[in-house]
Protein backbone atom coordinates (compact mmCIF):
# COMPACT_ATOMS: atom_id res chain seq x y z
CA UNK A 1 0.00 0.00 0.00
CA UNK A 2 1.12 3.75 -1.01
CA UNK A 3 2.55 5.17 2.34
CA UNK A 4 2.05 8.47 2.00
CA UNK A 5 -1.59 9.11 1.32
CA UNK A 6 -3.70 12.29 0.73
CA UNK A 7 -7.67 13.06 1.55
CA UNK A 8 -8.54 15.60 -0.01
CA UNK A 9 -12.24 16.65 1.47
CA UNK A 10 -12.54 15.07 5.04
CA UNK A 11 -15.45 16.85 7.29
CA UNK A 12 -13.09 16.67 10.40
CA UNK A 13 -13.31 19.68 12.20
CA UNK A 14 -17.20 20.07 12.43
CA UNK A 15 -17.08 16.94 14.40
CA UNK A 16 -14.16 17.99 16.00
CA UNK A 17 -15.42 21.35 17.67
CA UNK A 18 -19.05 19.35 18.66
CA UNK A 19 -16.98 16.96 20.39
CA UNK A 20 -14.53 19.26 22.34
CA UNK A 21 -18.01 21.63 23.07
CA UNK A 22 -18.97 18.87 25.24
CA UNK A 23 -15.26 18.88 27.27
CA UNK A 24 -13.41 15.97 25.27
CA UNK A 25 -9.53 17.05 23.96
CA UNK A 26 -7.39 14.79 21.68
CA UNK A 27 -10.31 13.76 19.64
CA UNK A 28 -8.15 13.82 16.22
CA UNK A 29 -6.01 11.05 18.22
CA UNK A 30 -7.89 9.30 19.34
CA UNK A 31 -10.70 8.73 17.32
CA UNK A 32 -8.95 9.45 14.25
CA UNK A 33 -5.31 9.10 13.49
CA UNK A 34 -5.20 5.60 14.26
CA UNK A 35 -7.36 5.05 11.69
CA UNK A 36 -4.90 7.41 9.27
CA UNK A 37 -2.42 5.31 10.04
CA UNK A 38 -3.81 2.08 9.06
CA UNK A 39 -4.70 4.08 5.88
CA UNK A 40 -1.27 5.34 5.38
CA UNK A 41 -2.63 9.02 4.99
CA UNK A 42 -0.13 11.65 6.05
CA UNK A 43 -2.36 14.42 4.67
CA UNK A 44 -5.76 15.07 5.36
CA UNK A 45 -8.12 18.29 3.62
CA UNK A 46 -9.97 19.56 6.67
CA UNK A 47 -13.50 21.36 5.66
CA UNK A 48 -14.69 24.35 7.16
CA UNK A 49 -18.42 23.52 7.08
CA UNK A 50 -21.14 25.47 8.85
CA UNK A 51 -24.41 23.46 9.70
CA UNK A 52 -27.17 25.24 8.34
CA UNK A 53 -28.81 25.35 12.48
CA UNK A 54 -26.15 28.15 12.94
CA UNK A 55 -26.65 30.40 10.22
CA UNK A 56 -26.22 33.55 9.51
CA UNK A 57 -25.45 34.78 13.27
CA UNK A 58 -22.84 32.19 13.98
CA UNK A 59 -21.32 31.33 11.26
CA UNK A 60 -18.49 33.62 11.90
CA UNK A 61 -17.96 32.34 15.30
CA UNK A 62 -18.44 28.69 14.80
CA UNK A 63 -15.67 28.54 11.75
CA UNK A 64 -13.40 30.59 14.55
CA UNK A 65 -14.31 27.99 16.84
CA UNK A 66 -13.24 24.81 14.36
CA UNK A 67 -10.02 26.34 14.05
CA UNK A 68 -8.97 27.22 17.28
CA UNK A 69 -10.35 23.09 17.89
CA UNK A 70 -7.35 22.88 15.56
CA UNK A 71 -4.56 24.83 17.10
CA UNK A 72 -5.50 23.11 20.27
CA UNK A 73 -5.68 19.40 19.04
CA UNK A 74 -1.98 20.36 17.42
CA UNK A 75 -1.25 21.68 20.59
CA UNK A 76 -2.25 18.59 22.86
CA UNK A 77 -1.49 15.64 19.86
CA UNK A 78 1.99 15.21 21.46
CA UNK A 79 3.55 16.36 18.15
CA UNK A 80 1.34 13.82 16.16
CA UNK A 81 -0.59 16.58 14.12
CA UNK A 82 1.22 19.68 11.86
CA UNK A 83 -0.71 22.76 10.26
CA UNK A 84 0.39 23.02 6.60
CA UNK A 85 0.59 26.52 5.10
CA UNK A 86 2.91 25.61 2.79
CA UNK A 87 4.09 22.80 0.35
CA UNK A 88 7.22 22.91 2.46
CA UNK A 89 5.08 22.21 4.95
CA UNK A 90 4.15 19.13 3.29
CA UNK A 91 7.54 18.11 2.25
CA UNK A 92 8.53 18.03 5.69
CA UNK A 93 5.93 15.82 6.67
CA UNK A 94 7.86 12.97 4.78
CA UNK A 95 10.98 13.56 7.23
CA UNK A 96 8.59 12.95 10.22
CA UNK A 97 5.68 10.82 11.63
CA UNK A 98 3.49 13.63 11.70
CA UNK A 99 0.21 13.93 9.99
CA UNK A 100 -0.45 17.43 8.18
CA UNK A 101 -3.72 18.99 8.57
CA UNK A 102 -4.60 21.89 5.78
CA UNK A 103 -7.99 23.83 6.25
CA UNK A 104 -10.48 24.45 3.24
CA UNK A 105 -14.05 26.57 3.21
CA UNK A 106 -16.95 24.55 2.32
CA UNK A 107 -18.80 27.53 2.09
CA UNK A 108 -17.72 31.10 2.80
CA UNK A 109 -20.76 31.67 4.79
CA UNK A 110 -18.08 33.10 7.40
CA UNK A 111 -17.06 35.95 5.35
CA UNK A 112 -20.69 37.35 5.20
CA UNK A 113 -19.94 39.84 2.55
CA UNK A 114 -17.07 40.93 4.27
CA UNK A 115 -13.79 40.08 1.91
CA UNK A 116 -11.22 41.85 4.02
CA UNK A 117 -12.15 38.50 6.27
CA UNK A 118 -10.09 36.57 3.55
CA UNK A 119 -6.91 37.82 4.63
CA UNK A 120 -7.36 36.54 8.20
CA UNK A 121 -8.25 33.31 7.46
CA UNK A 122 -5.76 32.38 5.09
CA UNK A 123 -3.15 33.93 7.68
CA UNK A 124 -5.00 31.12 10.20
CA UNK A 125 -3.95 28.39 7.32
CA UNK A 126 -7.20 28.12 4.82
CA UNK A 127 -5.73 27.42 1.58
CA UNK A 128 -8.77 25.74 -0.71
CA UNK A 129 -12.19 28.16 -0.92
CA UNK A 130 -15.00 25.87 -1.34
CA UNK A 131 -17.22 28.84 -2.55
CA UNK A 132 -20.75 26.82 -0.98
CA UNK A 133 -22.45 23.98 -0.15
CA UNK A 134 -25.84 22.72 -0.98
CA UNK A 135 -27.07 26.09 -0.44
CA UNK A 136 -27.18 30.04 -1.38
CA UNK A 137 -24.95 32.38 0.07
CA UNK A 138 -23.73 35.70 -0.54
CA UNK A 139 -21.17 34.49 -3.36
CA UNK A 140 -23.31 31.86 -5.43
CA UNK A 141 -26.02 29.35 -5.49
CA UNK A 142 -25.09 25.56 -4.62
CA UNK A 143 -26.35 22.74 -6.05
CA UNK A 144 -29.14 20.81 -4.26
CA UNK A 145 -28.78 16.75 -3.45
CA UNK A 146 -32.13 16.44 -4.43
CA UNK A 147 -35.26 18.21 -6.16
CA UNK A 148 -36.22 21.48 -4.39
CA UNK A 149 -38.50 24.11 -5.41
CA UNK A 150 -36.62 27.09 -5.71
CA UNK A 151 -36.45 30.59 -7.73
CA UNK A 152 -34.31 31.51 -10.85
CA UNK A 153 -31.12 30.35 -10.36
CA UNK A 154 -28.21 32.18 -10.30
CA UNK A 155 -24.41 31.88 -10.94
CA UNK A 156 -21.72 34.09 -8.96
CA UNK A 157 -22.70 37.22 -7.76
CA UNK A 158 -20.79 40.44 -7.93
CA UNK A 159 -19.33 39.65 -4.29
CA UNK A 160 -18.52 36.20 -5.38
CA UNK A 161 -16.38 37.58 -8.41
CA UNK A 162 -14.33 39.67 -6.54
CA UNK A 163 -13.91 36.69 -3.68
CA UNK A 164 -12.44 34.34 -6.60
CA UNK A 165 -10.28 37.11 -8.04
CA UNK A 166 -8.94 37.51 -4.46
CA UNK A 167 -8.30 34.30 -3.32
CA UNK A 168 -6.32 33.39 -6.26
CA UNK A 169 -4.42 36.71 -5.58
CA UNK A 170 -3.76 35.48 -2.23
CA UNK A 171 -2.88 31.61 -3.53
CA UNK A 172 -5.58 30.02 -2.72
CA UNK A 173 -7.47 27.41 -4.96
CA UNK A 174 -10.75 27.67 -5.84
CA UNK A 175 -12.77 24.13 -5.14
CA UNK A 176 -16.53 24.02 -7.30
CA UNK A 177 -17.99 21.03 -5.53
CA UNK A 178 -20.94 21.82 -4.37
CA UNK A 179 -21.25 24.91 -6.83
CA UNK A 180 -24.57 24.83 -9.33
CA UNK A 181 -23.81 24.64 -12.57
CA UNK A 182 -24.12 28.65 -13.71
CA UNK A 183 -21.45 29.27 -10.79
CA UNK A 184 -19.34 26.85 -12.52
CA UNK A 185 -19.41 28.57 -15.72
CA UNK A 186 -18.84 31.83 -13.89
CA UNK A 187 -15.71 30.66 -12.10
CA UNK A 188 -14.43 29.16 -15.53
CA UNK A 189 -14.77 32.77 -16.76
CA UNK A 190 -13.63 34.80 -13.77
CA UNK A 191 -10.39 32.38 -12.77
CA UNK A 192 -7.41 31.95 -14.41
CA UNK A 193 -5.09 28.67 -14.26
CA UNK A 194 -6.02 25.27 -12.43
CA UNK A 195 -9.37 24.49 -9.97
CA UNK A 196 -10.72 21.64 -8.50
CA UNK A 197 -13.45 19.76 -7.22
CA UNK A 198 -12.77 18.06 -4.00
CA UNK A 199 -15.68 16.12 -4.05
CA UNK A 200 -17.83 15.47 -6.67
CA UNK A 201 -18.60 12.31 -9.13
CA UNK A 202 -19.34 11.78 -12.55
CA UNK A 203 -23.38 12.98 -13.91
CA UNK A 204 -23.19 10.65 -16.71
CA UNK A 205 -22.61 7.93 -14.17
CA UNK A 206 -24.91 8.96 -11.51
CA UNK A 207 -27.49 12.38 -12.26
CA UNK A 208 -26.98 14.27 -9.49
CA UNK A 209 -26.39 18.25 -9.65
CA UNK A 210 -23.98 17.35 -7.36
CA UNK A 211 -22.07 15.48 -9.90
CA UNK A 212 -20.15 16.62 -13.12
CA UNK A 213 -21.05 17.00 -16.08
CA UNK A 214 -18.53 15.26 -18.98
CA UNK A 215 -17.50 18.42 -19.77
CA UNK A 216 -17.22 20.48 -16.79
CA UNK A 217 -14.39 17.46 -16.05
CA UNK A 218 -12.79 17.91 -19.21
CA UNK A 219 -13.00 21.78 -18.41
CA UNK A 220 -11.21 20.77 -15.32
CA UNK A 221 -8.86 18.60 -16.59
CA UNK A 222 -7.83 21.11 -19.28
CA UNK A 223 -7.05 24.01 -16.71
CA UNK A 224 -5.25 21.42 -14.85
CA UNK A 225 -6.72 20.82 -11.76
CA UNK A 226 -8.10 17.97 -10.02
CA UNK A 227 -11.04 16.06 -9.08
CA UNK A 228 -11.65 14.26 -5.84
CA UNK A 229 -13.49 11.14 -6.02
CA UNK A 230 -16.81 10.92 -3.58
CA UNK A 231 -17.38 8.10 -1.84
CA UNK A 232 -20.97 9.05 -0.55
CA UNK A 233 -22.95 6.45 -1.94
CA UNK A 234 -25.96 8.76 -3.69
CA UNK A 235 -22.87 10.22 -5.68
CA UNK A 236 -21.36 6.87 -6.56
CA UNK A 237 -23.97 4.75 -7.74
CA UNK A 238 -27.85 4.75 -8.69
CA UNK A 239 -28.49 1.37 -6.69
CA UNK A 240 -27.58 0.50 -3.27
CA UNK A 241 -27.28 -2.74 -4.00
CA UNK A 242 -24.09 -1.94 -6.44
CA UNK A 243 -23.08 0.62 -4.05
CA UNK A 244 -19.42 -0.79 -3.57
CA UNK A 245 -15.92 -0.87 -3.89
CA UNK A 246 -15.86 -2.17 -7.41
CA UNK A 247 -18.50 1.31 -7.74
CA UNK A 248 -16.51 4.04 -6.34
CA UNK A 249 -13.29 2.56 -8.64
CA UNK A 250 -15.50 2.79 -11.84
CA UNK A 251 -16.07 6.62 -10.93
CA UNK A 252 -11.89 7.08 -10.64
CA UNK A 253 -12.09 4.95 -14.02
CA UNK A 254 -14.02 6.87 -15.73
CA UNK A 255 -12.74 10.59 -15.09
CA UNK A 256 -9.50 8.96 -16.10
CA UNK A 257 -10.75 7.98 -19.54
CA UNK A 258 -12.06 11.36 -19.54
CA UNK A 259 -9.18 13.78 -19.09
CA UNK A 260 -6.51 11.01 -17.47
CA UNK A 261 -5.15 9.60 -14.39
CA UNK A 262 -3.02 13.08 -13.06
CA UNK A 263 -6.38 14.70 -12.59
CA UNK A 264 -7.63 12.64 -10.25
CA UNK A 265 -7.32 12.12 -6.13
CA UNK A 266 -9.11 10.48 -3.27
CA UNK A 267 -11.70 13.30 -1.87
CA UNK A 268 -13.94 10.92 0.37
CA UNK A 269 -16.21 13.15 1.98
CA UNK A 270 -16.52 10.63 5.17
CA UNK A 271 -19.79 11.96 7.60
CA UNK A 272 -21.91 8.54 7.76
CA UNK A 273 -19.90 7.73 10.96
CA UNK A 274 -21.05 10.41 13.27
CA UNK A 275 -23.30 12.95 11.71
CA UNK A 276 -25.72 15.12 13.76
CA UNK A 277 -29.42 14.30 13.48
CA UNK A 278 -29.98 17.66 11.48
CA UNK A 279 -26.83 16.52 8.94
CA UNK A 280 -28.52 13.59 8.58
CA UNK A 281 -31.35 14.66 7.72
CA UNK A 282 -29.96 17.02 5.04
CA UNK A 283 -27.82 14.32 3.31
CA UNK A 284 -31.49 12.18 3.11
CA UNK A 285 -33.48 12.29 -0.14
CA UNK A 286 -36.39 10.54 -0.67
CA UNK A 287 -36.28 8.12 2.25
CA UNK A 288 -32.68 6.57 0.62
CA UNK A 289 -30.25 6.06 3.55
CA UNK A 290 -26.73 7.27 3.31
CA UNK A 291 -23.68 5.97 3.84
CA UNK A 292 -19.61 5.89 2.92
CA UNK A 293 -18.92 3.22 0.17
CA UNK A 294 -15.58 3.17 1.26
CA UNK A 295 -15.71 2.57 4.45
CA UNK A 296 -12.90 4.27 6.32
CA UNK A 297 -9.53 5.72 5.82
CA UNK A 298 -8.33 2.32 6.97
CA UNK A 299 -10.69 1.13 3.98
CA UNK A 300 -8.28 2.40 1.29
CA UNK A 301 -6.49 -0.66 0.54
CA UNK A 302 -9.54 -2.22 -0.24
CA UNK A 303 -9.57 0.53 -2.79
CA UNK A 304 -6.32 -0.13 -4.14
CA UNK A 305 -6.79 -3.67 -4.64
CA UNK A 306 -9.48 -3.00 -6.78
CA UNK A 307 -8.00 -0.64 -8.68
CA UNK A 308 -4.81 -3.44 -9.32
CA UNK A 309 -7.19 -5.92 -10.23
CA UNK A 310 -8.72 -3.63 -13.41
CA UNK A 311 -5.18 -3.49 -14.49
CA UNK A 312 -4.59 0.52 -12.98
CA UNK A 313 -0.73 0.29 -12.46
CA UNK A 314 0.99 1.05 -8.58
CA UNK A 315 2.52 4.08 -9.99
CA UNK A 316 -0.98 5.11 -11.36
CA UNK A 317 -2.42 4.52 -8.21
CA UNK A 318 0.18 6.72 -6.32
CA UNK A 319 -0.72 9.45 -8.57
CA UNK A 320 -4.41 8.95 -7.27
CA UNK A 321 -2.97 8.33 -3.86
CA UNK A 322 -1.49 11.50 -3.54
CA UNK A 323 0.61 12.12 -6.27
CA UNK A 324 -1.54 14.30 -7.79
CA UNK A 325 -2.54 16.71 -5.47
CA UNK A 326 1.45 17.10 -4.13
CA UNK A 327 2.25 17.97 -7.78
CA UNK A 328 -1.10 20.62 -7.68
CA UNK A 329 0.35 22.37 -4.37
CA UNK A 330 3.80 22.35 -5.11
CA UNK A 331 2.80 24.20 -8.17
CA UNK A 332 0.07 26.58 -6.48
CA UNK A 333 1.21 27.22 -2.48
Amino acid sequence: MQNFNVDIHFDLMMFVEEQRRRGRKNVIKEDHIPGFREGNFRLIVSSLYIDDIFLPEMALRKCLDQISGLYQEINESGNELKLCKTYADIEALKETDQIGIMLAFEGVEPLYNDLDLLDIFYELGVRIVGINWSRRNYAADGSFFAVKREGKKGGLTPFGVELVEKAQELGMIIDVSHLNDEGFDDVVYFTRGPFIATHSNSRSLVPSMRNLTDDQIRIIGSRGGLIGINSANKFVSNEDETNNIAAYVDQILKIRDLIGIEHVALGFDFCDFNMSDDFKKQMTAKGRPFFNVVRGHSDVKSVEKELLRRGVSEEEIRMVFSGNFLNLMKEYL
